[in-house]
């Protein structure tokens, strides 16, 4: 199983603090669950313990929306969560 990202996907990773390979692991090992449209979702935590925009975080949260192409997931989108 492979992870393509889709290029509204790419562009949406800096603005969102997230990196190709979060959305990668994501995909891979993260929790999932149905998401709307025929998608797939996947969320998983990470270790943060840094800043995002003024406030120090100690977990971030992300989520892939993706669908199955083939063999692989090609992740549409991606949603982040600082806590």
């Amino acid at each position: 199983m492979g992870v393509k990202l889709h290029p509204h996907a790419v562009e949406r990773l800096a603005e969102r603090g997230a990196t190709e390979a979060e959305i990668i692991a994501t995909v891979e090992t993260g929790e999932t669950f149905p998401a709307k449209f025929g998608r797939a979702g996947f969320r998983r935590n990470f270790v943060y313990g840094q800043d995002w925009r003024g406030k120090f975080y100690a977990t971030k949260q992300v989520e892939v929306y993706a669908v199955k192409e083939g063999e692989d997931w090609l992740a549409i989108t991606l949603v982040t969560r600082f806590f």
